[in-house]
């Protein structure tokens, strides 16, 4: 019997990379539930090849017409993740919506999977312990499928945590490692968006440029391994082989060592040892290992990294981090600010005179979350407009 998949985000780069893996093994799951925002072409077309029995579309004006399309077709075409529209659960739901807006989606299918695999690290950064317990109270496994926290998740399976003395989250420096300070001020999105070796979407991209990706992957370590921050730290890696160390108390250091695929924790995940998985993913020659290259975090040119010792001071500092960073990355990806803006703003907010006041907050759901997240965008649309009036 097929085991039932969801893929939320199925048109992003998670949700194609998983289409593409189960296309490999078509026997082996049915196609549940689909959700995307609004690329029509696409939705058409996963509806046409996969035909799920959800498909959930958030944007308005799309949903009404693919709902008007395919309205004598048995496909449920819905427009949120109404959990009365719902019935069964996904063996497996892959959860790939990228920002604060797959925290709802993630919670939802909390009560309908049996496996939650997690690619949206804003949901885990800003509600964590809301993930935790809904999970825990329907017996859902959750698995973190980014190369950093996958292969964290395998070194650990048989350590004990009183044993670790260090993690090492990698980063490949993105395009800009070997920039001088001066050149830094002068970079533009179609730069930012050159990763030397990853092909991911805008918003991870220019996260990628400025190293706020390892920041929010540093808290995402922290909430779901159960480690204290001072356990956790950012190395450089230009060659992305090696995507998290594990040192260890009595000396020894571990570490995975894979290709540049996301689609290997991805395969790795989504079939769970059950099948063999080479063929998904494996290029026709063999990959050759090569000299690995390990350096520490210039700041001068990655300046984000000072945000290590702030993101953690209060519960809620991750919430507001995230929210002015989603304001700020689409600036500039606009034009609208410069590159080095980004940080220089999220330092500003966090020197703002109600900062502490929204920071202390410890959200028990989702509604002040998204009040924290408000003031937060707020207050970095009010400094963005300083910064075109200066």
């Amino acid at each position: 019997m097929k085991k039932l998949i969801s893929i939320l985000g199925s048109t992003g780069s998670v949700g194609l990379s998983t289409l593409s893996i189960i296309d490999k093994k078509k026997s082996y799951f049915k196609p549940y539930i689909f959700s995307a925002n609004k690329n029509y072409k696409l939705i058409v077309k996963q509806i046409k090849k996969y035909k799920p029995e959800i498909f959930i579309i958030k944007d308005k004006k799309i949903f009404e017409k693919i709902a008007k399309k395919y309205k004598k077709n048995k496909i449920k075409i819905i427009n949120n993740f109404d959990l009365k529209k719902i019935k069964k659960n996904s063996s497996t739901t892959v959860l790939a919506i990228p920002g604060i807006a797959g925290l709802e989606p993630t919670l939802k299918m909390a009560e309908r999977s049996n496996r939650i695999l997690l690619a949206n690290k804003e949901s885990i950064i800003c509600g964590w312990e809301l993930i935790k317990k809904k999970s825990k109270k329907h017996n859902t496994i959750l698995v973190p499928i980014d190369s950093e926290h996958f292969s964290i998740f395998k070194l650990l399976e048989k350590e004990k945590r009183s044993a670790v003395k260090k993690i090492f989250i990698t980063a490949s420096g993105g395009p800009f490692l070997n920039y001088s300070p001066s050149k830094m001020k002068k970079i533009k999105p179609y730069q930012a968006l050159k990763h030397p070796k990853w092909k991911m979407g805008k918003k991870i991209t220019i996260d990628s440029s400025t190293l706020m990706n390892k920041i929010f992957e540093l808290v995402e370590a922290q909430k779901l391994f159960n480690l204290p921050s001072e356990k956790i730290d950012i190395i450089i890696h230009p060659n992305s082989l090696v995507h998290a160390i594990l040192e260890l108390k009595n000396g020894l250091k571990k570490f995975i060592y894979h290709e540049t695929s996301m689609k290997i924790p991805l395969a790795n995940a989504i079939f769970n040892d059950e099948v063999d998985i080479k063929k998904f993913y494996m290029n026709n020659n063999s990959y050759k290992f090569e000299n690995l290259i390990f350096k520490k975090v210039d700041k001068k040119i990655f300046p984000t990294i000072s945000l290590k010792e702030k993101i953690n001071k209060y519960p809620s500092t991750p919430i507001i981090v995230n929210a002015a960073n989603e304001i700020l990355v689409d600036h500039f990806l606009q034009k609208k600010i410069a590159f080095l803006d980004i940080n220089k703003t999220i330092i500003a907010i966090l020197k703002d005179i109600n900062y502490k006041k929204y920071a202390i907050k410890k959200p028990k759901n989702i509604n002040q979350i998204n009040f924290i997240d408000l003031w937060a965008r707020t207050i970095t649309l009010k400094k963005i407009e300083k910064i075109k009036n200066a």
